[in-house]
């Protein structure tokens, strides 16, 4: 039988059910099709980490933000020229 390899992020999440949200170790290796005994290494050598996110999804943290803040921004500028228009167009038919 091949060996499967799961990524960090795979793994985290596996720790977490655990760990947050209650699961038992059985409970949450049946529900992710795993093996428990990997479970519980993952849960030996992974403990989570409250206060800093992993180093991957800092840098995915920091992307998305970039977006978001070039999302706001073309939407605020589309709000101001809406507001306008509507102004002019309120004048006119008046």
């Amino acid at each position: 039988m091949r060996r499967r390899i799961y990524s960090r992020e795979f793994k985290l999440s596996a720790v977490a059910l655990v760990q947050q949200q209650g699961y038992t170790v059985s409970q949450a290796a049946k529900s992710l099709g795993i093996d428990v005994g990997s479970l519980r290494t993952w849960l030996k050598k992974l403990p989570l980490d409250q206060g800093s996110p992993a180093p991957d999804s800092a840098t995915a943290v920091q992307a998305e933000l970039r977006r978001l803040r070039e999302e706001n921004r073309r939407l605020t500028m589309e709000r101001d020229i809406l507001k306008k228009a509507t102004a002019f167009f309120a004048k006119e038919s008046s």
